[in-house]
């Protein structure tokens, strides 16, 4: 490698980086010997922040010494617990603080919020959505089409790359909404494509859909956390995201949601007899915390996306989160987007040596990607499987998503310059064994 790509280069650029500190605030994995493995798997799951073990100790203390009183006293009272994650939410999501409530999990909050935003009319009845979205995302829009009486193979609209290609430029959303958008009642789009790692202009896929009147809906699974976001003033309707992956907020962490404000104050605001009028879907938690407990069969909302909660939230699953939350406030997403842009630049410089034998699938502009690198090795599904765990026997911990593509990712909050360069180094000494 160039004196520009070297170990002692990665090593220079970790020495002046402003957020290396916060590295020593999580738990590193390690191997056999006790040395920290390479861990470039945050798409996946994030790493505990080790502030998480108090939050969580907390609780059970809470649980322990209150019982049931600790819903209303104690440090952080379980009623009003999802509180606590507004601020980091709504600053991660760029929203205002009554557009996003912590909440269930990431396809929950997606079937709730199809069952707000898609209201087949007429001839407008599809869901336009990505060709190889999620798996989770496809179950969950075909069930609803169903649901609705309508034929999935029909009534789904999906669109794939150009033959050849790997990602969807935004000019070919807004030419199919040109062309059938008369059809098309909503757009469920992600923020950052998980195979890929291609991130979308939302706010331009909110112009496009609503230009052909449909609703525009995100799934920001690969997003939060990963690239700065704007969803109040891109006027997205909705957006469901879960909170293990870039949150750090552990393994079937609570997820959340937004809601534009216009639609929650559009929302009636109270109901009698067991019927909801609107398209909300209501649960007790949903109803307004001052009268909630009453039990009154007549449901008032709260405010906001609040009222889009069904559920009390699980209190042991959201606590590592608010330690994940205040790491974000406390560093400030611009600033952990402004290494992002350097970390992976670095990482992409250090394999560019390889693209004989390596394809990077994801975009090279750092406005059209997160943190992600998808990797397509030459030579098929068996080599790129072969190689893939002649990295993990080297101690990185990478991900692999069949048929034949290796995903890497530095997240800024943990990862170092010198964690890219060892990445390189393993694959550049792996290829030719592959």
């Amino acid at each position: 490698m160039s004196s520009a790509g070297s170990l002692a280069a990665a090593r220079g650029h970790d020495a002046r980086d402003a957020l290396a500190p916060l590295r020593a605030r999580f738990a590193l994995p390690r191997d056999g010997g006790g040395e920290p493995l390479v861990y470039l798997c945050g798409h996946s799951l994030g790493l505990l922040p080790l502030a998480a073990l108090e939050r969580v100790n907390e609780e059970l203390a809470a649980w322990a010494d209150h019982a049931v009183q600790a819903h209303e006293h104690g440090g952080r009272p379980w009623v009003p617990y999802h509180e606590n994650l507004t601020a980091g939410l709504a600053a991660l999501s760029g929203a205002r603080p009554l557009e996003v409530v912590a909440m269930n999990s990431l396809t929950v909050n997606l079937h709730l919020m199809l069952a707000s935003f898609y209201r087949p009319q007429g001839q407008r009845t599809r869901i336009l959505i990505e060709a190889g979205a999620f798996s989770s995302d496809r179950h969950a829009v075909t069930s609803q089409l169903a649901w609705h009486g309508l034929d999935p193979q029909s009534a789904l609209l999906e669109l794939a790359p150009p033959e050849g290609g790997a990602t969807i430029h935004e000019e070919a959303i807004e030419a199919v909404l040109a062309e059938r958008g008369a059809e098309v009642a909503l757009v469920l789009w992600p923020g950052v494509q998980f195979r890929t790692g291609q991130a979308f202009d939302i706010a331009r896929i909110v112009r496009a859909a609503h230009g052909a009147g449909a609703i525009a809906g995100f799934d920001l699974a690969h997003s939060m956390g990963n690239t700065p976001l704007s969803l109040h003033d891109a006027d997205a309707d909705f957006a469901v995201w879960c909170s293990y992956k870039y949150l750090n907020g552990g393994p079937g962490a609570i997820g959340g949601c937004f809601v534009h404000q216009r639609h929650s104050e559009a929302q009636p605001r109270t109901s009698h007899g067991g019927t909801l009028p609107g398209t909300r879907l209501a649960g007790w938690w949903g109803h307004e915390q001052h009268t909630r407990f009453l039990m009154e069969p007549q449901f008032r909302a709260a405010a906001g996306a609040a009222a889009w909660q069904i559920s009390n939230p699980p209190i042991l699953a959201a606590a590592p989160l608010i330690a994940s939350l205040s790491i974000f406030l406390e560093a400030g997403m611009q600033a952990l987007r402004d290494k992002s842009i350097a970390l992976t630049g670095f990482l992409e410089e250090l394999l560019r040596p390889l693209s004989a034998e390596v394809q990077i699938l994801t975009p090279r502009e750092p406005d059209r990607r997160g943190c992600q690198l998808s990797l397509r090795l030459v030579g098929g599904e068996q080599r790129g499987k072969r190689v893939f765990d002649a990295l993990a026997a080297r101690g990185i911990v990478c991900d692999w998503r069949s048929p034949d593509i290796i995903r890497v990712a530095p997240v800024p909050l943990y990862n170092r310059f010198e964690d890219a360069w060892r990445f390189a180094q393993a694959l550049s000494e792996t290829l030719p064994a592959g």
